[in-house]
């Protein structure tokens, strides 16, 4: 069974091209349109990797990486994160340790425009680091 990665983005274009790469390169992809809807998708198909935007309605992808520090998500805990977005590292990072405290723990972070070869690159190295 191929590696699932469950990308949460509300830009139905990024959804499709990371579908259409990913799926290429053998991974099984589902996808979420907001935060809300990716913690579901994450209780109902416990995926090997999540991309995750951070700038979406309902639920912003800061609020998906604090509650997967909950307890209640520890489960999901170890679940690797690629953030991909157009905020610029440092100021989301900023921001998220103003709001919580903490740290974003994320693996890697990926500023868009999207690379492809990027992209890939980075999911192949987590992969491998998980044994996928």
């Amino acid at each position: 069974m191929p590696p699932k990665i469950l990308v949460i983005d509300d830009d139905p274009d990024i959804v499709d091209a990371l579908s259409v790469l990913l799926e290429g390169e053998g991974y099984e992809v589902v996808s979420a349109r907001d935060g809300e809807e990716g913690l579901a998708r994450i209780r109902e198909e416990s995926p090997d990797l999540i991309i995750l935007d951070l700038l979406m309605p309902k639920l912003d992808g800061y609020g998906v990486c604090r509650t997967l520090t909950d307890p209640r998500w520890s489960k999901w805990r170890e679940t690797p994160i690629i953030v991909l977005t157009s905020v610029r590292e440092e100021a989301s990072q900023r921001r998220y340790e103003l709001e919580t405290g903490m740290r974003m723990d994320v693996d890697d972070y990926i500023e868009k425009p999207l690379d492809p070869d990027v992209v890939v690159d980075r999911v192949r190295k987590i992969m491998a680091r998980r044994g996928d």
